[in-house]
Formats: structure tokens, sequence, C-alpha cells
């Protein structure tokens, strides 16, 4: 049986209110399509624990900023669905997929332009400025902004997020919690291929070699965490050497954006780890896009690892 696929709110909500009456419990995965293996994993925990679960594929203007890959970014609703359709079984599948068109999310409009912008918008701070929000600064008003509209129109139990945002999952915990929304936010492990590189739509960017080579940003944060447990090694200067060596020494076409250790709840920035909290060690790196063809640009990858506290 095929997935119902929707493009309007009135749409989604005439189908919550038929779960809702029927006392079903429902799950959401939000996602801006392209979907991956990592995306199956957060569809998968979500039917496991929901009578209904709402896909959203969205390519969310309001978190690209000018001269990001907002037009080049992946779009294919078939290849989707057809992902979505291999999770799950015959009693047991997506119930529904939202993908509405811009103009159904930002009625006013959204230029890529903050100044130029119109409507509501949500900011989360104190945990949006850092890593990402630092190097990209309206990029967690625009998360923020489409999640609270999606989560307002599909009204979930519960959502479904992966660590590999984890910046991410921190700043929607604390809006979910600050506006009160009636919903549990589940984060679930990196997904990766064999490789180590983590799953991630924009992959599709990169040709073989490249592929290859960037399994060194994997490599750096294993090497980084060996350092932590085995050697109680908290330096941060140090760990950070660390894992800038392990990358620079994969290809000198790789150009580092950030390489940080940060306090798992705030996220301030860390010159020590405290062995007893533990840290989140994240980077965003640029790639080419092809070793042998510098026109097809370049893919900013990012990454994480948890180091959870030392004991004894």
């Amino acid at each position: 049986m095929s997935i119902p696929v929707v493009r309007t709110v009135k749409e989604v909500r005439e189908y919550r209110e038929r779960w809702r009456k029927e006392g079903q419990k429902v799950g959401f995965v939000p996602t801006m399509g392209f979907l991956h293996q990592g995306h199956q994993s957060l569809v998968k925990k979500s039917l496991s624990e929901n009578d209904a679960t709402v896909v959203s594929i969205f390519v969310n203007p309001s978190q690209f900023a000018p001269g990001e890959d907002l037009d080049a970014y992946p779009r294919n609703l078939e290849h989707d669905l057809g992902v979505l359709a291999e999770v799950g079984g015959p009693n047991q599948s997506v119930s529904l997929v939202f993908a509405p068109t811009v103009s159904e999310i930002y009625p006013s409009g959204i230029p890529l332009d903050v100044a130029s912008q119109k409507g509501a918008f949500v900011n989360v701070v104190g945990v949006a400025e850092q890593l990402e929000g630092k190097c990209r600064p309206a990029f967690f008003r625009g998360v923020t902004t489409v999640l609270a509209k999606l989560f307002n129109i599909v009204e979930p139990n519960n959502a479904y997020f992966g660590q590999k945002d984890v910046q991410q999952t921190i700043v929607v915990r604390k809006m979910v919690a600050d506006l009160f929304f009636n919903m549990k936010i589940t984060v679930l492990p990196i997904i990766r291929a064999e490789s180590g590189l983590a799953r991630s739509s924009r992959n599709a960017y990169l040709s073989d070699s490249v592929k290859e080579r960037a399994t060194c940003l994997f490599k750096s944060l294993k090497a980084a965490k060996n350092e932590y447990k085995t050697k109680h090694e908290c330096s941060v200067a140090k760990l950070t050497q660390l894992v800038r060596q392990t990358i620079e020494s994969a290809s000198s076409k790789f150009t580092i954006d950030y390489i940080a250790f940060n306090d798992p709840d705030d996220l301030h920035y860390l010159e020590s780890i405290d062995a007893s909290v533990g840290c989140i060690l994240s980077m965003a790196v640029y790639v080419p896009n092809d070793f042998q063809d510098q026109s097809k640009g370049t893919t900013r990858l990012i990454d994480n690892s948890i180091f959870g506290p030392l004991r004894g």
C-alpha cells in the first residue's frame, strides 16, 4: 500500500483529528528529504513506539543563508517514498508524508536575507550561538521556527532526531521545554557507513574518493575519544591538536571550519574536560566534492562524538 502524501496544513490536521478520536499515539520524524539509513532508523523507532507515524519532507529556506546550498540541496520525493517503503512491514508503515510548499509553511514569504523576512520566528538563546550558530548566525532561528510550526501542525506525542545534528537536539529540547510543547524528544545514535562516514544527505555531492578520505573525521573522533578514555587526557588543546593532525594528514584539500569541545548541557566552550561530566566533541570540515574537478565546489561535513564521564 502506498504512503499517503499531503501538501497542506488542513490535510494534516484532518488526519490528526481522526487519530485523536481513535486514541492513537503519534510519532513524528521531521526531515529535509533525500532520505538515507539515518532517517530510516528514526522512522523505525517511531513505528515501534507509536500508533501512527508522520514524516515531513521540507527543505526549509529559513535555515539557509544567502550563498549556501538551498538551490543545490538534493530533492527527490520519489526516492524518499521508496526509502520509507523499505521501513516497517505489511502491518506497520509510515502513516503520512507531509511535503508542503514553501508558501504553505511561510505565508508571508521567506527571503534568505533575515533583515527582509516578515512574520513570526523562534529564537532559542543560550545554546544556539555556539558551533553551528556561530558559523551560521541565522541557522537555528530557521530550524526552531520551522520545527515550532511543524510541531503545531502535527501535534506529535513523540518526535525523533539523530545525534549527528547534536547541537540541534539540544536547541530543540530547550525550545520544547520552554514553550511547553506537550511532547517527548528522542535522540538516536549517528548512523554511519561501514567506513565510519556519518550518513548525510549532502554525501550525495561527494565522489567516491572524497568519501573514502572523509572517513578521517570519524577516525579523528575515535582517536580523541581513545586518548580521553584510556589515558584520561582532558586537555582540550592537546585533543584538538590530535584531531586536527588526523584530518590534515588525510588531505591537504580539507579545510577545518571548527573543532570544539563543549559542555554537554549548556554548550559553553571548554579548555579542559571535567572527567566527572564529559563533553561533546564536534567539528565541521569543508571537503572538495571531487578531488579531480575543483569546479564542482565543496561540501561542509559535520560530525561529533559524546564523551561520557570517566569512572574511577
